[in-house]
């Protein structure tokens, strides 16, 4: 334990320790829209059913059909999984000599909002899952809850099985950070893994 009472760290996924290029996927799923690449994604990203897809309400076969519908893909079922993928670099952000490190001292946890699609991809694709063991690894789709919700913190406090004082929290997008925080985790806005690590010094936390 480091001398900060600090147990476990609790990793976002996306843009935290996987990169998203949004482009790799734009082109493809704009395939028969009316809409340009960039239009097709945030078109998306406002869509009706995006939280309940995000939350697991929604199956991959039923999102498939709703992008279809709506916004006039034209992709079988398979390659729009493909396509979808297709956002996630398969290089990751960090070496896992990283995750190695840390698990000697630390509980790792992974806290993501994603989906079911990615989900297993992301878990047959990087290297560093095994560090992560499957029950602290708490995504949105499984959960039930999107960050910021205090609900999907309290669930990755719990698989890690610490109070809140004794974790830390990373995320790329502030306001998760911040909500974290507000529960009394330590959290961390992501930047650069310069600045996390810098920040993990600042906490005390350990990276031989």
């Amino acid at each position: 334990m480091a001398r900060t009472g600090i147990r476990a760290i609790i990793f976002d996924v996306g843009r935290v320790l996987v990169r998203l290029d949004l482009r790799r996927a734009q082109t493809g799923l704009a395939n028969g829209s009316r809409l340009s690449p960039e239009e097709v994604w945030s078109a998306i990203e406002k869509d009706p059913r995006w939280k309940d897809w995000q939350e697991g309400h929604v199956s991959p076969t039923d999102w498939h059909l709703n992008l279809c519908t709506r916004l006039g893909i034209r992709l079988s079922f398979d390659d729009f999984v493909r396509t979808w993928n297709s956002v996630l670099d398969p290089q990751a952000i960090h070496p896992d000599s990283l995750f190695a490190n840390l698990s000697k001292k630390y509980r790792l946890a992974l806290l993501s909002n994603t989906d079911p699609i990615h989900v297993p991809y992301l878990e047959q694709t990087y290297s560093f899952y095994q560090y992560f063991p499957k029950a602290v690894r708490v995504y949105s789709c499984v959960a039930g809850v999107c960050k910021p919700d205090p609900l999907v913190f309290r669930q990755a406090l719990n698989a890690c099985k610490v109070n809140a004082a004794q974790a830390v929290y990373i995320d790329d997008i502030a306001a998760f950070a911040d909500a974290a925080r507000t529960l009394g985790v330590h959290g961390i806005h992501y930047q650069s893994p310069e600045q996390m690590r810098s920040e993990f010094a600042r906490l005390g936390i350990i990276v031989e």
